[in-house]
């Protein structure tokens, strides 16, 4: 049963744009006040508690619709955290966004042309010159 309910509730990863990802959940049957979304450092947790029904005394032949409560949790990657969270026709979609900051992109670095001789070194005095042979 614990591998089970491992599975529960199924979700989707997609990729939407490079900095862009959607985390897609079938939370079939949940309202938005018995879903709780948590995001903590490099980690999103995602929960949903129903209350204890007295199923109004309906008599089921068959109960498919799960309605058990679920914890899932999602590592996260350095830098991504939840932008949105809609609920939609029994689907939960957390959308992700990728911000680096601004310090740690790439930068590209220009390279100048000296004028034509060997580069110059110079030591803390600011005397000595490299020497080519």
């Amino acid at each position: 049963r614990a591998t089970q309910n491992e599975n529960y509730p199924p979700f989707n990863i997609e990729r939407l744009s490079d900095n862009d990802y959607r985390i897609t959940i079938a939370v079939a049957g949940f309202t938005p006040d018995e879903i709780d979304i948590t995001a903590q450092q490099n980690m999103l947790i995602v929960t949903g508690s129903k209350e204890a029904e007295s199923n109004d005394n309906r008599d089921f032949m068959h109960m498919g619709i799960a309605n058990r409560n679920f914890e899932r949790r999602f590592q996260l990657a350095d830098h991504v955290h939840v932008s949105d969270a809609q609920l939609s026709d029994g689907l939960l979609n957390v959308t992700l966004i990728r911000e680096i900051p601004e310090a740690l992109k790439p930068r590209k670095i220009e390279i100048g042309q000296s004028g034509g001789g060997a580069p110059a070194i110079e030591n803390d005095a600011g005397s000595a010159k490299k020497k080519s042979s």
